[in-house]
């Protein structure tokens, strides 16, 4: 349904490490650049994912409002996570994987350098 998504950012050198960081391992990667903003997607594809620095007066986004991610496994996952903590990221609400859904929903909750609730998620139905 969505063509991509854009947040606003304090950072844009600190924010473009952090994505660039943490959307590797879960196969999406820098598909654009220029002066005021950076867009991400898989390889050789679509930008689905932009960050943009923020104006004077721009607020944060709402606390309800979060980006999730899709991750092809397990793994991808667990290293979204670490490096997400490496490169500025904060948990939330608590570190690792949890089952908030099903016993094959493993999501992890983020916030970014910013602020904006990030989450990874893989779901191993077969």
């Amino acid at each position: 349904m969505l063509h991509h998504l854009t947040l606003g950012v304090s950072d844009l050198a600190r924010s473009a490490g952090f994505y660039d960081a943490v959307l590797t391992p879960l196969g999406y990667g820098r598909v654009w650049t220029d002066a005021g903003a950076v867009g991400y997607g898989p390889p050789e594809g679509a930008e689905n994912f932009a960050i943009e620095l923020a104006g004077p007066g721009d607020s944060a986004s709402s606390p309800r409002f979060h980006v999730a991610f899709r991750a092809p496994s397990r793994e991808a996952l667990a290293e979204f996570h670490r490096t997400a903590l490496a490169h500025g990221g904060r948990d939330n609400p608590s570190p690792g994987m949890h089952h908030d859904h099903d016993e094959h929903f493993y999501p992890v909750h983020l916030f970014d350098p910013d602020g904006h609730r990030i989450e990874a998620v893989f779901t191993d139905r077969t």
